[in-house]
């Protein structure tokens, strides 16, 4: 979704000559902001991290600014910021992660203060669409990137376009029923993302280990050859392989990028994943889909966001 956006304008070099054109792109999370300056061709110029204010409301936006102004500005013809939440079509943005984000109008405050094309956009969106310009899925036309961390998303592409739904809410996997026996005790938060995403894979494993347990702790756990760790974490990847069949049947696309910080698990998530995928999802198109890693891990919003502001950009 977009606020005031406007073509791209190159800067004169020299007479007859245009110099090269850039996106100031942000990455907006709920405890980091990562921001760059980004080129036509994809490279990654300038980059900056901070962390996310817990204050919310207007002191993120605040915070977005001021990282944005920490980037070169020589060059920019556009600003884009993606949201871990819904975009409404005059740029405005529901974050439940962030307070007070309930219909921030991020993108029209941006336009004013930096006097530039600002478009905003959801993290699903700009992670398949940085990974289908730049990453593992690069030139495929039905992708879908799942990305898995202390929530549950997906960007889609289907037929070289994005998959956005009616209100915005295409790809809110989180809420996925993956199998009846999780919904007498997760119906309350929807099924998969409790029983998948971080905090649920880590509530579990405090649970059975009796102590506290993070995700990340975990898989160096199973990394190391800890049973119950190994367990818990192909236990997640079934669950994974229900979601990953569902998706398979009723898209039928050609790979499925798995991100996020679960995603550093590898082969222990991904390989029950795999199996279960190819049991549950339609034969034919199980058969042909391809299950992957992100090549450009935190980069790949970034990208998507740079591609998206120079398509909009040049239409």
């Amino acid at each position: 979704m977009t606020a005031k956006i406007g073509g791209p304008k190159r800067v004169a070099h020299r007479q007859g000559e245009a110099a090269e054109s850039f996106a100031l792109v942000v990455d907006l999370g709920g405890t980091k902001i990562a921001a760059a300056r980004v080129n036509t061709a994809g490279k990654i110029t300038h980059h900056r991290v901070a962390a996310t204010p817990a204050a919310g409301g207007k002191t993120v936006v605040a915070a977005v600014i001021e990282i944005l102004q920490q980037l070169p500005q020589q060059g920019v013809c556009a600003l884009a910021v993606d949201v871990p939440g819904l975009v409404y079509a005059d740029g405005s943005v529901w974050a439940p992660n962030l307070s007070g984000w309930k219909r921030m109008p991020l993108g029209a405050m941006l336009n004013a203060h930096f006097h530039l094309p600002a478009l905003v956009e959801s993290d699903r969106n700009a992670f398949v669409t940085g990974e289908a310009w730049q990453g593992a899925a690069r030139n495929c036309r039905d992708v879908v990137f799942l990305a898995i961390g202390t929530g549950i998303g997906a960007g889609i592409i289907s037929g070289g376009r994005l998959l956005r739904g009616s209100n915005e809410l295409a790809g809110c996997l989180g809420w996925m029923a993956t199998g009846s026996r999780y919904l007498p005790r997760y119906k309350e938060i929807g099924c998969l993302e409790s029983h998948l995403a971080g905090p649920g894979i880590a509530r579990e494993a405090s649970r059975i280990r009796n102590r506290a347990t993070t995700t990340r702790e975990l898989i160096r756990l199973a990394r190391r050859g800890d049973t119950a760790a190994k367990e818990l974490i192909a236990q997640a990847g079934e669950s994974l392989g229900l979601a990953l069949a569902n998706l398979v049947s009723i898209l039928n696309p050609e790979m499925i990028v798995i991100g996020g910080g679960v995603a550093a698990a590898g082969n222990l998530l991904l390989a029950p994943a795999r199996e279960t995928m190819r049991q549950w999802a339609q034969p034919l198109a199980g058969k042909q889909v391809r299950i992957v890693r992100s090549r450009l891990g935190e980069r790949a919003a970034l990208l998507g966001m740079a591609k998206m502001a120079f398509d909009l950009g040049a239409r």
